[in-house]
């Protein structure tokens, strides 16, 4: 499976300016971000580690999953994460037509009260891009990805694949999905006890 923990300057420089990858601070403090939710066990697992902890983060939610489970979307509202637009079915921006991935994203704003967004896959093409930016969406990538998603490696290994990546201002990627669950609910744990450790803040976007 091929992806990038880390995404070097030069690939950024080949994506459209107005595309965010990290937040600039001098503060030692990371950005925790969810992909593909929510989940009524997986999300809701999540939120119960979160509240333990007294963290808030920012969730990327599927239209077609908030949909299906309101609740749980109710849920992270209530508690007060921020939310951002994820499409309404995971469209691969590069493999989808423009007017139909417009089309979708505007689909999954009627359910998710955001101008946040986060292409699935991390792939979107310059023109999608643009047509977004220039409408006052804020497109947020990351710099730092668990690769939880990953089968072939442990959650050990997606806890270590953050903490060698992260730093000020970091934007995290974990994902409360079936396929990632086995591995997210191991590393995120160790992340927090080790920001707890090492006196990382941790915060929504």
């Amino acid at each position: 499976m091929a992806y990038l923990i880390s995404i070097p300057w030069w690939l950024k420089r080949l994506h459209n300016k107005g595309l965010i990858w990290s937040r600039s601070t001098k503060h030692k403090c990371i950005y925790l971000s969810f992909d593909d939710g929510p989940h009524p066990i997986i999300t809701n697992f999540v939120l119960d580690t979160l509240k333990e902890n007294g963290i808030k983060a920012t969730f990327f939610c599927i239209g077609d999953n908030v949909l299906k489970y309101p609740e749980t979307f109710e849920r992270i509202i209530k508690e007060q994460h921020a939310v951002g637009n994820h499409t309404h079915n995971h469209l691969n921006g590069w493999k989808t037509d423009n007017i139909q991935y417009y089309k979708n994203i505007l689909q999954a704003a009627k359910h998710i009260p955001s101008r946040l967004f986060r292409p699935p896959y991390g792939k979107i093409k310059p023109t999608q891009a643009n047509y977004l930016l220039k409408r006052g969406w804020r497109i947020i990538m990351w710099n730092s990805l668990s690769a939880d998603f990953d089968s072939s490696i442990d959650g050990v290994t997606c806890f270590n694949n953050v903490k060698s990546t992260m730093k000020n201002g970091s934007i995290v990627v974990f994902h409360d999905s079936e396929k990632a669950f086995d591995r997210m609910k191991i590393a995120l744990p160790l992340l927090i006890q080790y920001c707890r450790d090492q006196h990382y803040k941790i915060r929504a976007l």
